[in-house]
């Protein structure tokens, strides 16, 4: 086995069980108003290789997605933001590239692509993704006060965590 594909597939189990065992337990409320969930599992998405095709982001995203989905008894509401979050991902890579462009085997790491690069990234994808979620939770824009909250507090304790695990875990893919 390709050692990319090896150590992608590897971060991808952990991330799924690092979600389910550690981070589902953990929600916070805010008075009513606002609940803080940590939501890593995008970054099994995220860090995937820039070169890595639509339909394989879009595939694992939906995969990932209902797998999340059975664990918290919620009908699609993972896989549908993830689905999403693949599919604006290349857009993403492609309004932040460099003057000088990717390599072929980039991958979206501090590492690879600097800090810089690496926060606009994830702050741009994570945002987006969270504000999906909740939307589709809530279903319905009356609640957007709500959903923006919810939004706003996830993405910060959530974006931490990601830079943190980014800096603990620095593998070249």
């Amino acid at each position: 086995m390709n050692r990319v594909v090896q150590t992608n597939l590897i971060r991808f189990i952990l991330i799924f069980l690092a979600q389910i065992w550690i981070f589902k337990q953990i929600t916070f409320s805010l008075g009513g108003v606002a609940n803080i969930h940590f939501l890593i599992y995008p970054m099994a998405i995220l860090l995937l290789p820039i070169k890595t095709s639509k339909t394989i982001l879009l595939i694992l995203a939906f995969v990932l997605g209902m797998t999340l989905d059975m664990f918290y008894d919620s009908p699609g509401v993972h896989a549908a933001a993830l689905v999403f979050t693949a599919y604006i991902r290349n857009i993403v890579i492609a309004l932040l590239e460099p003057f000088a462009g990717y390599n072929i085997d980039d991958v979206p790491t501090i590492k690879q692509l600097s800090l810089g690069w690496f926060v606009s990234y994830v702050s741009i994808t994570l945002f987006i993704h969270i504000f999906v979620y909740f939307s589709i939770e809530a279903f319905s824009f009356v609640f957007f006060f709500e959903i923006f909250l919810n939004t706003i507090f996830s993405f910060i304790v959530t974006f931490i965590v990601i830079i943190i695990l980014q800096f603990i875990f620095r593998t070249k893919y």
